[in-house]
């Protein structure tokens, strides 16, 4: 009874207080600390009899609770707040200590913290944690970065608590890996965020579309029940037709009708394009989801804009409404594989830029189930970068590009129809002009420099030699080098 913690969790709201219940189901003793002493008091009262917990009212009594080296998640908010239990922390802690912080938090703080940690003695583990509350209790995807001695201390138990995959062979995944040196955990699960916010815009354009069809909600959670039994199977095309199908308590009108048409973001959706622009690394599809729920949210410009612009009213006229159903499916397969294909790129981007090394595949393997964007495509993009580490984009994978190819038709129409029928389409159409600027020879950019040069002398590069050139636009037009 007396043993100590073996690991232990600071802050016990809702997923705090579910990770430790997990640790305590997959047997470890864990020792519990919140600011607010009432709401460590309350998981035990509500949960004490599901493992063995050691709650503690006083940061130094927690500390000395846990069994070095020590092992302490931190599952508070993102900011300050991460900041402020760090600095406490630390003056109770004794070398090779490991502190992870499972929240939130963007990169590049975690690059800051894991240096000033370490230089203390001490380990500092950035860990993204997708799969929301459930997946905290039950078994989310984990993306821990760090030193490769943190994770040889805290990742069997985080593997441990993880999802698990199955895989054909019988063979079982862990749905958690390191990720790489200080904020690369922190920088995959960004990501992952990115595609989620494309994903689920892309899956509401498809339902738009359909309703433009004529299609009622229930309609169209059958035909999402039926998308999942195929190449869309995932979680969030599950749920689409749950939400779809649910009767709102108050009224028994459909709920989707009575939920108010504004979509929310906490940052991290925002975040991956702010990144992606200082990478140069084109995300347009996951940039359009962002903006999308950015306009949502626009009160001032939506009421002005009801009120003073005209265009087509959403109805989609359609003489073979089986025939649209499909190519609307045809054309979200197109849009999800290029919003992953864009999000992947990202991944392996700054994973280059930061000296990370990310392996690609890996973070496609450890989200095969667990996280919000768990999907049967997964396993696909897992092969993908498993044959080619160095593959520059999913969608042009062997496997792959064939694919798109044969349903480009499908997803050409659809962003025509929803053009012509005033129905809002931002992710599919941003994907489909991703997926022909990559294969075009060429672009405007060759005008969009020559305009450069002329208004502000910034030079051009031609096909046909080597070196940047000026053309002497004011003067006689001669071209010198620059």
């Amino acid at each position: 009874m007396n043993e100590k913690a073996e690991i232990g969790v600071i802050g016990m709201a809702v997923m705090g207080s579910n990770l430790a219940r997990n640790l305590a189901h997959h047997g470890y003793r864990v020792a519990l600390f919140n600011r607010s002493p009432e709401r460590t008091d309350r998981v035990v009262t509500e949960h004490g009899a599901e493992g063995i917990f050691r709650p503690a009212h006083e940061l130094p009594e927690f500390v000395a609770s846990i069994e070095r080296p020590r092992r302490i998640i931190l599952m508070v908010k993102a900011g300050d707040a991460t900041d402020a239990t760090i600095d406490s922390l630390l003056p109770l802690l004794d070398p090779d200590d490991v502190i992870m912080d499972g929240g939130n938090s963007l990169f590049t703080d975690t690059i800051r913290r894991e240096e000033r940690v370490r230089a203390q003695g001490f380990h500092f583990v950035g860990c993204g944690i997708s799969g929301g509350e459930v997946g905290a209790l039950e078994g989310p995807a984990i993306m821990p970065g760090g030193t490769r001695e943190s994770y040889q201390i805290l990742g069997p138990v985080l593997e441990d608590i993880s999802a698990h995959v199955a895989n054909p062979d019988g063979s079982v995944d862990p749905c958690c890996a390191w990720m790489g040196p200080d904020g690369a955990g922190h920088f995959v699960k960004m990501i992952h965020n990115g595609i989620e916010y494309a994903d689920m815009q892309v899956i509401g354009e498809a339902w738009m579309l359909l309703r433009g069809a004529g299609l009622s909600n229930s309609e169209c959670a059958d035909v999402f029940a039926e998308w999942n039994t195929g190449d869309l199977d995932s979680y969030l095309i599950q749920i689409t037709a749950e939400v779809l199908r649910q009767a709102d308590p108050r009224t028994g009108a459909d709920l989707v009708d009575v939920i108010a048409d504004r979509a929310l973001m906490k940052g991290t959706g925002t975040w991956t394009v702010q990144t992606a622009l200082d990478l140069s690394c084109p995300v347009n599809g996951i940039g359009e989801a962002v903006f999308a729920r950015a306009t949502s949210s626009h009160d001032d410009l939506r009421r002005v804009a009801r009120a003073a612009l005209r265009g087509p009213d959403g109805r989609v006229e359609v003489a073979d409404r089986g025939a649209f159903v499909e190519n609307v499916r045809r054309a979200l397969w197109c849009a999800k594989v290029v919003s992953y294909s864009q999000g992947f790129d990202e991944i392996r981007t700054g994973g280059h830029k930061y000296g990370w090394n990310i392996k690609v595949a890996d973070a496609a393997r450890i989200w095969r189930d667990g996280c919000i964007i768990r999907a049967r495509l997964l396993d696909r993009i897992t092969q993908a970068y498993d044959a080619d580490p160095d593959l520059v984009s999913f969608m042009c994978a062997d496997s792959v590009a064939p694919e798109l190819a044969a349903n480009q038709q499908a997803w050409r129409d659809v962003v025509g129809l929803a053009a012509t029928s005033g129905v809002p389409a931002p992710v599919f159409s941003a994907t489909l002009a991703y997926y022909d600027s990559a294969r075009a020879p060429r672009l405007n950019a060759a005008l969009t420099q020559g305009m450069r040069d002329l208004f502000g002398s910034h030079s051009y590069e031609r096909v046909d030699d080597e070196g940047s050139w000026h053309l002497n636009w004011s003067g006689d037009r001669n071209e010198e080098r620059a």
